[in-house]
């Protein structure tokens, strides 16, 4: 992790805890950039909020016009839909909202899982521009917080700050000359580490099917074309540039074999199956325990 004495600034956003690590600490105008960019990234793709536009789009279809980032986000989230041939889906918010994971954490499941609604039924993605047949639930929770990972990151360089390190809660952001070392989380005993990984320059992320659970073996990482959890994979590393990328890729891992998934991303991989074995790539950067 950041060197012992770096400064370390915290905060929650977008449902989580945030820590940004600088050899010095930021300056207050600079902290309040940073929250702001949060918050606008809350406010235009939370789907806890009903003041958001993500909110608005569940209750009226229509056309909603996004930030810039959109675009990048809608390519991305296209590329694995057809890749993984719908499993993984920016449309999964309605099937996650009736296994129970609603914008009030009920938990309570309301009925038996359903498929999410298919891409081109429901909705069109151009650019910053969605336009939507129906009201939809979208959750881009796969590839949103390294998203905005990668937005926090940007704003710290336009300010001259090179070192640092984003911590969004497991999902790892690093620039700087010096490497960190991560301990990679057990998919089933948080206090343990199967592994270890030094990460030096670049993003590192992860997905299990432990970290939102409840239930009789419900957990956030549904299959689009089912509504059901997976439970061939429990655990993903992913490493790449950006961490958008490989936060989603990170779960299109549950999906389909880290090896499909290389023939059209730069990334290294781990994953851990629920039988215990484990498969990574040749370029993973990491060390597992025995």
């Amino acid at each position: 992790m950041p060197q012992p004495d770096w400064d370390g600034f915290s905060f929650d956003g977008i449902g989580t805890r945030w820590e940004i690590s600088t050899p010095r600490p930021l300056d207050g105008s600079l902290r309040a950039r940073l929250l702001a960019v949060v918050e606008r990234y809350d406010g235009d793709w939370s789907r806890f909020r009903p003041d958001s536009t993500v909110g608005a789009m569940a209750r009226l279809p229509g056309r909603y016009r996004f930030s810039d980032e959109a675009a990048a986000l809608g390519r991305l989230y296209r590329e694995l839909y057809d890749i993984t041939a719908g499993a993984m889906t920016p449309l999964i918010g309605g099937s996650l909202e009736r296994l129970g994971y609603d914008s009030s954490y009920s938990l309570r499941p309301a009925g038996s899982p359903v498929p999410a609604l298919r891409w081109e039924d429901a909705v069109d993605w151009d650019g910053d521009v969605l336009t939507t047949s129906v009201p939809l639930v979208l959750d881009i929770g796969a590839a949103g917080k390294g998203q905005l990972v990668d937005l926090l990151a940007a704003e710290l360089r336009s300010h001259a700050e090179q070192d640092f390190l984003i911590d969004a809660s497991g999902d790892l952001l690093h620039s700087g000359p010096d490497a960190v070392m991560v301990a990679l989380e057990h998919p089933y005993d948080p206090s343990k580490a199967i592994g270890k990984v030094s990460l030096a320059g670049g993003a590192l992320c992860a997905s299990a099917s432990n970290r939102r659970a409840w239930g009789d073996g419900l957990h956030h990482v549904l299959d689009g074309t089912t509504g059901r959890p997976v439970t061939t994979a429990v655990a993903t590393w992913t490493m790449a540039e950006s961490t958008m990328v490989a936060d989603a890729l990170a779960t299109a891992l549950f999906f389909a074999p880290g090896a499909v998934l290389e023939e059209s991303f730069d990334f290294s991989w781990l994953t851990v199956f629920s039988d215990g074995s484990a498969a990574y790539s040749a370029g993973f950067e990491g060390t597992l325990f025995t």
